[in-house]
């Protein structure tokens, strides 16, 4: 499980003209499901990144969580975040999860990663033509694998 982790002042998803989340100061995270990927996954990362200290304090410190600056989140799938490039010039998804794997993954993780915080949990719309706007805060981007958490 692959996550693009972006601190927003703002974000927002539309599909077909509608916004269906938006938020304010937060995280716009980008989440990428691969072959393998497990609940265990789902456990892992959603404290790791509700916890993750990448937010200012007083002193302009990244040393607060999104929840300790009570700030919100959004959750997008992106299978194409599993995207190979090693040939050719047109990526291979092959490692992205299928959906029936990926879609109650992705269910689960927004569920967590809600959990965690203690507030609803913005969300894309599984395998939509979504626009996401954001406003990246720094900028600030992470990525986290749970492939490479040992």
């Amino acid at each position: 499980m692959r996550a693009v982790i972006q601190r927003v002042s703002s974000s927002s998803v539309v599909i077909d003209g509608e916004t269906v989340a938006s938020i304010g100061t937060g995280l716009m995270i980008l989440l990428g499901i691969e072959d393998g990927d497990s609940a265990e996954d789902v456990a892992w990362l959603a404290p790791k990144i509700a916890r993750m200290r990448i937010f200012g304090d007083e002193a302009a410190l990244m040393n607060l969580s999104v929840v300790d600056c009570g700030g919100e989140a959004i959750v997008v799938s992106q299978f194409t975040l599993h995207a190979s490039t090693k040939k050719g010039n047109r990526p291979s998804f092959i490692r992205a999860a299928r959906p029936e794997i990926s879609e109650p993954l992705y269910r689960q993780f927004c569920e967590a990663l809600s959990a965690e915080m203690g507030k609803p949990v913005g969300r894309g719309r599984f395998a939509a033509d979504m626009k996401v706007s954001l406003v990246n805060n720094g900028p600030v981007t992470i990525v986290v694998d749970t492939k490479a958490k040992e």
